[in-house]
């Protein structure tokens, strides 16, 4: 043998099937699977890495059958179907092997076990060491002194001792081995209940299968009797698992060669397929490659260009004035202001920077006053030159979250019109599944470019400056970026939204023109009474107390409330409670549905939920929402979050309106705390059963339709067909457990969970969940159709077009698939019923500006809008939110909207 590098012959198949199972699933924001491309080409770059100077071949299996096949008919019939998420990925990864220059193999008829045995003999004859780089134990019967296996995933080799070590047999009785193990998976026969112990015990004696047949007889028991049963089909099972050494190839070992790499279509493929990190280390291609590029007839889709940049800061009146032409005269413009505060009613604005341009941007600076800082263009001259600009609705501009933009502007008087896009939204609809929408994460998605993050200029921590603080010559250029990368996602996302006609609508017609909406939402802000809140404070401290009182009594010791540890002592070492669940380090758990389990037999378990409750309202809620009443406006005003539900549905932060409690007194009653003004009252309106309405139009079930046709009561009609009685005849008890089977099964609640909820047997539950798909087979077929549908296309639909892709809903996880599964059941409802309400909210808020009413929506939360009034007022402006709200959707079923009048939040819900 020579001491050249070593011939390294890559098992293609064995990467394909290690890395998806292997690694979790990935898609790229197109929903293609990804997961295994990546995880087969960074095994075969690590490879590379490993083995410079070697010839590296890839072998794969060839479609359709092989010649063991036609030995035995049933070979490998045990075999599920390759996923489709995997079948897909196969031919990328062909693609990126080829462009990488590595010599690809696979021949029809064969497997590439048998091909990497053929030429690992034509390596070896050839005086070439070899490596076979595979995950598969079949390989190990090819081990020679000259021929290693390596696990590329493991990094492990095995060799002839590595063999016999793993296996408890020398390489040359592998073959003989398998034989008698047999493979369920591969269909290889075998002798029935061998295991390896066995095969080797009788190998070690015997030392081949010939000679184990010739001394069948002497094997005892049930297994010997397995052994002579099985003497007829071992020598096909030894043909079945030998590797053939000796196929005919078109090409020899020595014809096999590398190619030179193919930059461009590698940045073609990597670019579709998203991956960032192996984009950015192909590096600048060479000019031979440039120019191949350049001359190729294809038109790939190549990484974004990176564009050389042009940033002005602009600290001159001419310069300023220059600007302003430009952007008056552009078809539109990317703009964003910094400020001084992230609490858009605190900020002010200290510069504004624009861009009309790929890569040619300019930051306006006037309000930075740190020591030192250059003089700049005067605030109210630059914001009066602004205003007609930013207020006229024929000047279009781009923006990113351009609500924050629209709402800091307002404290300078300026009213943001003509709003053209926004690339947060644009993102946020083309797909909500999956990865943030800020402009840094979406300028690495989209334009493969990591910015100047906000850190990088200004620090973090307690320590970080705000904006007026950071010098210009970081500021400037972090802030034209800003305008600069905003056009350029937008030049890069919205062709994309544009393919998509019932996305494009969703943007059109529901998320863009919300923002304003929300803008003024935001801005008016809801009355809170402090005084109110302080009392439920105290009211709450006081009963907190009691509750640890009654905690130390039943324990029969002082301990802290709120330690795990602590509660697992008290429980599990000194109560004796059962341990319901673990943790992952194997401590019993303390987590809130074990209480919840345990408190059903137990008095301290429920006091402690009962105390945890209490103790989040206070700290969350009563404590906290004084000090977010705004000094100037006396009112509360949160933010609302269009881009982060995956659903549509729209959130809210400081505070988080979406999670006051309504289920207990102590939680409604801070509602009492949210009340009008003097002279007002406040209309609260939501939808009655909005999810089940969308279940009867999407599942057209006649019993469902008929129900909400003839105005019946749901649950009860629910009840009355699964408890077999009269509607009338329905007990309270009945009609609440039809709402949890009527809600627990859009949400995918399985016999167990409803089991749970309702508290009756499983088989109960399952007794009830079988006659409700009885008597509403539209909604199971629904439920199946939709399941299937998902399965195909990876995402799911709302009725108005919005799209939400399931990544999970083919994953080799089965759990994973399942929640995936009830999530492609339960999305098209909850993303219906969050683009109703937005279509509702767009249409009052049109509708009170237009009549002119002394009214105004205050918030929204879950399918409920909350206005405020002038008290005489009050029945026009009810009968206008019903209309309005009910008209936002035609559906097979009528949208009923009840509405509450009061002088606070609760006394009208």
């Amino acid at each position: 043998m020579t001491a050249s590098a070593p011939t390294v012959l890559v098992d293609g198949s064995s990467y394909l099937f290690r890395a998806y199972h292997a690694l979790p699933p990935l898609n790229n924001s197109k929903g293609q699977p990804t997961g295994a491309i990546k995880g087969v080409i960074n095994m075969i770059r690590s490879l590379q890495k490993a083995y410079p100077e070697s010839n590296i071949i890839v072998v794969f299996d060839a479609k359709g059958k092989n010649f063991r096949h036609e030995m035995y008919e049933d070979y490998k019939a045990n075999r599920p179907p390759m996923p489709e998420d995997l079948r897909s990925q196969i031919q990328p990864i062909h693609d990126i092997i080829e462009a990488m220059g590595l010599p690809l193999l696979v021949i029809p008829g064969v497997e590439a076990d048998d091909v990497i045995g053929t030429l690992a003999r034509q390596a070896t004859e050839q005086k070439h060491d070899v490596v076979v780089s595979t995950g598969d134990k079949d390989m190990a019967q090819l081990v020679t002194p000259h021929v290693t296996l390596m696990n590329t995933m493991t990094n492990t080799y095995m060799d002839e001792n590595g063999v016999v070590e793993k296996f408890g047999v020398k390489p040359n009785q592998i073959i003989d081995y398998l034989a008698l193990v047999g493979d369920s998976v591969d269909n290889i026969p075998g002798v029935p209940k061998c295991g390896p112990k066995t095969a080797v015990k009788w190998l070690t004696q015997y030392e081949s299968l010939k000679a184990v047949m010739d001394n069948a007889d002497k094997v005892g028991g049930k297994i010997g009797e397995n052994l002579r049963n099985s003497l007829e089909l071992l020598p096909l099972s030894y043909d079945l698992a030998t590797i053939k050494c000796d196929i005919e190839l078109e090409q020899g070992l020595s014809d096999i060669a590398h190619k030179p790499i193919d930059i461009a279509a590698l940045q073609t493929l990597y670019t579709e397929l998203e991956f960032r990190t192996l984009l950015n280390a192909l590096g600048e291609p060479s000019a031979d490659q440039a120019k191949d590029a350049s001359n190729s007839t294809d038109a790939p889709l190549t990484p974004q260009v990176e564009i050389k940049t042009d940033y002005d800061t602009v600290l001159e009146q001419g310069e300023f004035e220059e600007w302003l032409k430009v952007l008056q005269s552009a078809p539109h413009f990317a703009f964003d202001t910094e400020t001084t505060s992230l609490d858009y009613m605190q900020a002010r604005v200290v510069g504004v920077s624009v861009s009309c341009e790929a890569g040619k941007a300019a930051y306006i600076p006037f309000g930075h006053d740190y020591l030192g800082a250059p003089e700049q263009l005067d605030q109210d001259y630059v914001l009066a030159a602004l205003k007609p600009l930013l207020e006229d609705p024929t000047i279009l501009k781009l923006g990113q979250n351009l609500k924050y933009d629209k709402n800091v502007l307002r404290n300078h008087d300026i009213i943001l019109r003509g709003i053209e896009h926004d690339t947060m939204l644009e993102s946020y609809v083309l797909n909500s599944t999956g990865s943030r929408h800020d402009m840094d994460t979406l300028a690495e998605k989209y334009l493969n470019r990591t910015t100047i993050h906000f850190e990088d200029i200004a620090g973090k921590g307690a320590k970080q400056l705000t904006f007026n603080q950071i010098d210009l010559e970081k500021a400037g250029p972090y802030a034209a970026e800003d305008a600069d990368i905003t056009l350029q996602l937008h030049e890069a996302i919205f062709p994309q939204l544009e393919e998509q006609t019932r996305l494009l609508k969703v943007y059109e017609d529901i998320e863009k023109p919300l923002v304003s909406v929300l803008s003024n939402m935001e801005r008016r802000g809801a009355k809170v009474d402090a005084h109110k809140l302080a009392q439920q404070s105290q009211e709450l401290e006081q009963r907190i107390g009691e509750l640890e009182k009654q905690a130390f009594e039943l324990a029969g010791e002082e301990f802290n409330l709120s330690s795990p540890k602590q509660l697992q002592a008290i429980f599990f070492e000194k109560l004796e409670l059962p341990i319901i669940k673990k943790t992952p380090k194997g401590q019993p758990s303390t987590a809130e549905p074990v209480l919840q389990e345990l408190a059903l037999d137990y008095p301290l378990p429920k006091l402690i939920l009962e105390h945890r409750s209490l103790a989040k309202l206070k700290s969350t809620y009563t404590d906290k929402l004084p000090l977010l009443i705004n000094a100037g406006t006396g009112r509360i005003h949160t933010s609302y979050h269009q881009a982060v539900t995956a659903t549509g549905r729209l959130s809210s932060s400081d505070p988080n309106l979406q999670n006051i409690p309504i289920r207990t007194s102590e939680g409604r009653r801070i509602r009492q705390a949210f009340v009008a003004e003097q002279g007002n009252k406040l209309i609260a309106a939501d939808y009655s059963q909005i999810e089940l309405r969308i279940m009867a139009h999407l599942s057209q079930d006649k019993g469902l339709l008929d129900a909400f046709a003839n105005g019946q009561d749901v649950h009860k009609a629910t009840a009355a067909e699964v408890f077999d009685v009269t509607v009338d005849a329905v007990t309270s008890d009945q009609r609440r457990k039809a709402k949890a089977i009527n809600f627990g099964l859009i949400y995918g609640m399985s016999a167990f969970g409803l089991a749970k909820q309702i508290k009756v047997p499983r088989h109960e539950a399952q007794q009830y969940i079988d006659r409700y798909f009885e008597r509403y087979p539209g909604v199971l077929e629904y439920m199946d159709r939709i399941r299937q549908q998902a399965h195909e296309d990876g995402f799911v639909e709302t009725v108005f077009g919005r799209r939400l892709y399931l990544p999970d809903i083919n994953a080799r996880n089965k759990m994973l698939q399942q929640a995936a599964e009830r999530t492609a059941i339960n999305a098209p409802m909850q993303g219906t019923a969050a683009d109703i309400i937005k279509r509702a909210m767009i249409n009052v808020e049109k509708a009170l500006q237009d009549e002119s009413y002394q009214a105004q929506m205050i918030m929204q939360v879950h399918d409920e809008l909350i206005v405020e009034v002038a008290e005489a007022q009050v029945e026009r402006v009810a009968a206008l939110l019903e209309s309005e709200m009910m008209a936002a959707a035609e559906l097979d079923v009528p949208l009923i909207v009840e509405a509450g009048i009061g002088d606070s939040w609760d006394e009208a819900h």
